[in-house]
């Protein structure tokens, strides 16, 4: 079965496309410490913390799966933002 004859419902596909977006902002405000960018980006994840914080609480009405999968983002969002994996020595 092509993959363009799955049934997806639209609505589907933005949450997908803000959790993505809330990911790429949280790694780009971990990648971008140190750089002359770093202000911006670290604003960007915030806003992008918001959004998906708000997400879960909106997607609650198109069902458990959905709130989920934006609760685990926001998890993953905030994990990215704060825990400092490097050694140090």
């Amino acid at each position: 079965m092509p993959v363009a004859a799955w049934p997806v419902s639209p609505v589907v596909v933005v949450l997908g496309g803000i959790q993505v977006f809330g990911l790429v902002a949280a790694a780009g405000a971990r990648l971008a410490q140190g750089t002359r960018y770093e202000s911006a980006c670290q604003w960007g994840c915030v806003a992008a913390l918001a959004v998906v914080g708000g997400l879960c609480g909106s997607s609650i009405q198109i069902g458990p799966h959905a709130a989920a999968t934006s609760a685990v983002t926001l998890l993953v969002m905030t994990m990215i933002a704060v825990v400092d994996l490097r050694q140090r020595c």
